[in-house]
């Protein structure tokens, strides 16, 4: 009888001694993974094509390849859900479309189309990795900025009813192309110009058809309707849309508004609490990144766009009103010496530096640079109390909000790994790992990525947690972060060894509608 027993209890140990391992195309072996959704465990990765054959401890595999991962960091590649990458990622530059600033932080899956930007010809967006390879996937979001300027051009009024019928065809049938629902930037000029009622409507068709509303809110600051106001706005639009509420880059901008998180998170859970779908994201910096007429030159100057703006420079019947409102806005911003101008001429100066140059005050100096170009700059214009708090939030994922110029191109996640979790211990690990992975790819829809689990999709990052930083600063933005020892992306190693392989794996993400939203 015992006998039966020991033989019964060593089975399983026997057919693993008898039958040969199988073997996969991948292992990665022996770090400490993070699954994305449960506690940490040291243990093993198998790849078999482009998807995750087994997660656990001593897998019973041979493999092709076997990456070494002792006392790294195994976990799901990170999501990025705001990014301005577009235009790298159609690039005629092979290299550019590898996004290395990105691969070698360890994200493998970015969005575009952030801001109200994004093009309403999906399809053709999502498919230009047919002829044109990227290293990283991506997904798009159909933005207010291009709907409404097919419709209404650059002008501040609504839309006639006719106009509207087409904005919201153009919504509905991206949306049925794979969109990720409908972003605004609501605070730049010409969608600054559309009430809440116009983007409702628009936003109504992205949630009948499974989308999310992704906004740059109006105001993040004191320039027109406040912050407060600005957050109560979007999550109405959410509830009369009937679909999810994000918050893009989550912050409180601006001198009027500093310490203003706690009742900003309030309002946010309050809605949560009657049953509301609201998230945000957040990059892991003090300074924004914009332009310096979005920074400076109020709303109602760039009615008509930059050739209206640039006749306003010079109409003496409205001089006096935009220098004061300029000036405000500057106060609002910190002051001239706040403003680091990241491109054109003046790159690498702040606007301080810019007027004393020019022996003219800020303002002066400012229009002077607008005048030739509208340069980006960084912002610098929260506190890391705000930062802190917002970051602490379960409901506040990872994103960058890549943009030229700003360091948040090239170290947002490796940033915040290093000076949130290791320095300041804002955030655990885990909670870091979490929200880099699960909760963007949960909170999009985005399937079978952002956990390491059997059948999903190979995209995984190993780094060393005694490495991993950023070596991006507003000085020397386009410094690579380091610490990541490889990347997966579908499969197939973008980076090994902590070097970038050229292998070109990304796909277009097409978001799946609602079943029968579309024709």
């Amino acid at each position: 009888m015992r006998a039966g027993w020991v033989a019964w209890l060593l089975a399983p140990l026997l057919v693993g001694a008898m039958t040969p391992p199988e073997r996969v195309d991948l292992i990665i072996r022996g770090g400490t993974i993070y699954t994305g959704a449960e506690a940490p465990f040291v243990g093993d990765v198998a790849v078999s094509g482009d998807r995750i054959l087994a997660v656990g401890p001593n897998l019973p595999y041979s493999a092709a390849r076997i990456v070494e991962a002792r006392g790294m960091v195994v976990a799901p590649g990170f999501i990025d859900p705001h990014t301005h990458a577009g235009p790298q990622l159609a690039s005629d530059d092979a290299r550019t479309r590898l996004i290395p600033a990105f691969l070698m932080q360890g994200v493998t899956t970015a969005f575009i189309g952030n801001d109200g930007g994004g093009e309403p010809d999906v399809a053709t967006v999502l498919a230009r990795t047919g002829t044109r390879p990227v290293g990283i996937n991506y997904a798009t979001f159909v933005g207010l900025g291009p709907v409404r300027t097919a419709t209404v051009g650059n002008d501040d009024r609504a839309p006639t009813p006719a106009e509207l019928d087409r904005m919201r065809q153009m919504v509905a049938g991206a949306m049925c192309e794979g969109a990720l629902g409908l972003s605004t930037g609501l605070f730049y000029a010409p969608q600054s110009f559309a009430s809440i009622e116009e983007v409702t409507a628009l936003a109504r068709e992205a949630g009948r058809r499974g989308g999310v509303y992704d906004s740059h809110i109006r105001d993040e600051s004191s320039y027109g309707i406040g912050l407060v106001a600005a957050i109560d706005e979007a999550i109405a639009i959410g509830r009369e849309a009937g679909l999810p509420v994000n918050i893009s880059h989550i912050k409180a901008l601006g001198v009027d508004v500093h310490g203003q998180a706690p009742a900003i998170i309030a309002r946010i859970e309050a809605a949560q609490a009657a049953g509301r779908r609201v998230t945000a994201d957040q990059y892991p910096w003090s300074a924004s990144g914009t332009t310096l007429a979005a920074s400076l030159v109020p709303r109602w100057a760039q009615d008509g766009g930059r050739a209206a703006l640039l006749r306003r420079f010079d109409d003496p019947a409205v001089a006096n009103r935009l220098r004061a409102d300029m000036a405000d806005n500057l106060r609002r911003r910190g002051g001239a010496a706040s403003l680091l101008i990241t491109e054109g001429a003046h790159r690498g100066r702040r606007l301080a530096e810019v007027a004393g140059a020019r022996g003219a005050d800020p303002i002066a100096a400012a229009i002077a640079v607008i005048r030739v170009q509208d340069p980006a700059v960084a912002s610098f214009n929260q506190t890391e109390e705000d930062i802190a708090a917002f970051m602490r939030r379960p409901w506040v994922m990872t994103s960058s909000d890549a943009s030229t110029g700003h360091p948040r191109v090239y170290g947002s996640f490796a940033r915040k790994y290093a000076e949130y979790v290791v320095a300041r211990r804002v955030l655990s690990l885990r909670e870091f790992i979490e929200r880099s992975t699960a909760l963007t790819a949960d909170t999009f829809g985005i399937v079978d990525r952002g956990r390491l689990r059997p059948g999903a999709f190979a995209d995984i990052v190993v780094f060393d947690p005694d490495r991993y930083a950023a070596n991006a600063t507003y000085e020397r933005p386009t410094e690579l972060a380091v610490g990541v020892r490889a990347v997966i992306v579908n499969g197939v190693a973008a980076v090994e060894n902590g070097a970038m392989t050229g292998a070109a794996a990304g796909r277009g993400l097409a978001h799946t509608p609602t079943p029968g939203s579309c024709p």
